[in-house]
């Protein structure tokens, strides 16, 4: 991959001031004092919440007690969406700090996926990196990793240590110099507008002539009203990682440096402020 390290490292140390506050209905023993915390864009909200959860119990009664779950503006943030994604996606044009609401009764089983350990997400985090080498490199590259080197990709998200992280990540980004690019973009578009989860479909970085295929290409293809409004009026806008990038950069450079750590290219479309 072309070694532009310093958008690695701002993209893994992208910080989102957060206000936890405790639901109104909650029953507890005194008043839930706010927590506020700085939450890592790459990671997952019930993988950093260890101090919110033991803040709020502490004045709540035991026998109140369930399943901590997280809501924005009665929006349940679905956890298995890293934090960076929940944010653009639901409150990107808000000011700071994220309010986020805390709740630990009435899970919204409709809305949610469960989630008891970490080994939960640290599954669900893998199953996204074998699917993104799949659409990559057939596999052939996680597969011939070794079990510990899965480990230490989980332990440096884990542990927000970017070096632990990359010094294993760095093989799934690369790829044979004849190939000038992955098989496939592994990617994810969300509409902040619909109920579907979210849109994806093999799309492949360079072009059947041969030209470096861009984000404005993938768009056209996949998800054309992002980019091509009938009255001409642009009323959306293309997220990733907090920003708007230029609709002619490389799909494949994208994918290299502005992936998550599950190695998918999250775009999010979301309304244009009218202010």
């Amino acid at each position: 991959m072309t070694d532009d390290k310093d958008v690695l490292r701002d993209v893994w140390f992208g910080r989102i001031p957060t206000c936890f506050t405790l639901y109104q209905d909650e029953i507890t023993e005194r008043e839930a004092e706010p927590y506020y915390l700085l939450l890592p864009r790459i990671s997952y909200l019930t993988l950093v919440t260890d101090k919110v959860k033991k803040h709020f119990q502490k004045v709540m009664r035991q026998e109140e007690v369930s399943e901590i779950w997280f809501e924005y503006e009665g929006t349940p943030l679905k956890w298995h969406y890293p934090i960076g994604l929940l944010f653009d996606l639901h409150a990107s044009n808000t000011a700071l700090p994220w309010s986020i609401t805390v709740h630990f009764k009435n899970f919204p089983e409709k809305d949610l996926l469960h989630c008891h350990s970490k080994d939960v997400i640290e599954a669900h985090f893998m199953a996204c990196i074998k699917e993104a080498d799949a659409l990559k490199h057939k596999s052939q590259v996680i597969n011939e990793m070794q079990k510990k080197d899965h480990k230490q990709l989980w332990m440096g998200l884990q542990n927000d240590k970017f070096e632990q992280f990359w010094a294993i990540n760095r093989k799934l980004m690369e790829y044979p110099p004849e190939d000038s690019g992955f098989r496939y973009i592994p990617f994810r578009i969300y509409q902040a507008t619909t109920e579907r989860p979210f849109i994806q479909k093999l799309f492949r970085p360079i072009a059947s002539g041969g030209q470096l295929q861009t984000l404005g290409d993938l768009l056209k293809d996949v998800c054309p009203s992002a980019i091509t409004p009938e009255d001409g009026e642009q009323k959306t806008q293309v997220m990733i990682h907090g920003i708007e990038p230029m609709l002619e950069t490389p799909i494949q450079w994208l994918s290299e440096h502005m992936s998550y750590p599950d190695n998918f290219l999250h775009i999010s479309i979301i309304p244009r402020p009218t202010d």
